[in-house]
Formats: structure tokens, sequence, C-alpha cells
């Protein structure tokens, strides 16, 4: 079977990501070794936490390269909540700090108004303005789970794929070529999550 390799950086949430794979009957290993995220079928780069200290955990490990190359080598790739945002040039989270810059934009600090508690903690629309593959059978206006002070503004509108109303309405998802990533956590949004990962799975295994 095909594995899919989840990218170990030093940030949480990483079982939680692999076991909702092995609970769809697809192999991923939670892994660091360039060679093994070369050789994977998939590649999922999840986050939470900081820009600054997930980019600096990339860096540190010497995963950026291994990372961008198989972003580029065509094969399936989902970025997760910080592992999305990490896929931007910068943050405001971060001053100085360069991002991957697979996508052009940057990630920004939702407004601060006293109505609007922030992070964005729990259940939040998609609508879907762009039905990528990861997103099949998903329907528009679906719930799914959030914990997130920071979202992207991408140079390209185009990528969007769902934007979230939460005191403006951003970009909550972005899809591209064999890219798909969102700033939600598909692991933790019960049977959409599932399906979105589920979606991936089928892309990974070349059945979508």
């Amino acid at each position: 079977m095909s594995t899919i390799a989840v990218i170990d950086y030093g940030a949480g949430n990483l079982r939680s990501v692999q076991k909702a794979f092995e609970y769809l009957g697809q192999a991923a290993v939670v892994t660091s070794d360039p060679d093994a995220i070369a050789q994977a079928a998939g590649v999922v780069l999840p986050g939470q936490g900081a820009f600054g200290s997930c980019m600096e955990g990339l860096r540190a490990r010497g995963l950026v390269e291994p990372t961008l190359a198989a972003i580029h080598s065509g094969r399936p790739f989902l970025g997760i909540c910080v592992g999305m945002q990490l896929l931007f040039e910068e943050s405001e989270e971060a001053p100085g700090v360069r991002g991957l810059g697979v996508f052009g934009g940057r990630i920004v600090r939702f407004p601060r108004r006293a109505s609007l508690k922030i992070p964005q903690m729990g259940w939040n629309q998609l609508r879907v303005v762009q039905r990528a593959p990861a997103l099949r059978d998903v329907p528009d206006g679906a719930y799914v789970y959030f914990v997130h002070s920071f979202y992207p503004v991408p140079t390209d509108a185009s990528v969007a794929a769902t934007l979230t109303d939460y005191g403006v309405e951003y970009v909550s998802s972005v899809a591209r070529d064999n890219i798909y990533a969102g700033v939600f956590h598909p692991e933790k949004s019960q049977r959409v999550g599932l399906r979105i990962l589920d979606n991936f799975v089928q892309v990974v295994q070349g059945r979508a």
C-alpha cells in the first residue's frame, strides 16, 4: 500500500493526523527522515503553534528542502493549520521570518474587535469557491473545526478553495495543482474532516 508521510518537525498534533489516516485504512508514517518523505506517495505538513517556531523547526531538522522537493515533485501534498500558513511567504506573527513561499502572499491576524474572540476556536462553515479534489462531496456550508488567530491573504485570489466568515471573510483553504491546504483541522472535524482526508487518500492512491 502507498504510504503517506506526515512531516515531523517538532510541531504538535502529528499522531492525531496519523490516526485519522489509519482509521481510513491508509498507511501513514510520522517522520523527519528526508528519504522517507522523498519515497512517500503523499506528504502532509501538519502543525500547531507559532509561525516562527514552526519554520525554525523545519530549518533545524533540515526539512525545508525535502518539503519543497515533495511539493515540486507533483505528489499529493496536504497542509494543515500552521502547516498551511508556512506555505506562504511571511506572517505578521513572525516579522522577518520567511515562509516556504510556495504561495505568494502573507499571513495576517484577525482584526481586533470587541465582539471577536481571538483565537477563533470551534466550528465554522466553509464556502466552497473552487471544487478541488480534496473537497469532493463536501457540501457548501459544511462545518469544520478551527483553532487559529491568523489567516492567509494570497497574492493570487484564484488559489482560494474555501472562504469562511469570522468578522471578516477570509481564505480558509487553498488549492493549486497537487496542493490542498486549510487553516482548519480536518482530523478534528468529524465526518466532514474524514471526507476531506479520504479524498486526499484517493488522490494519493490514484483513484481520484
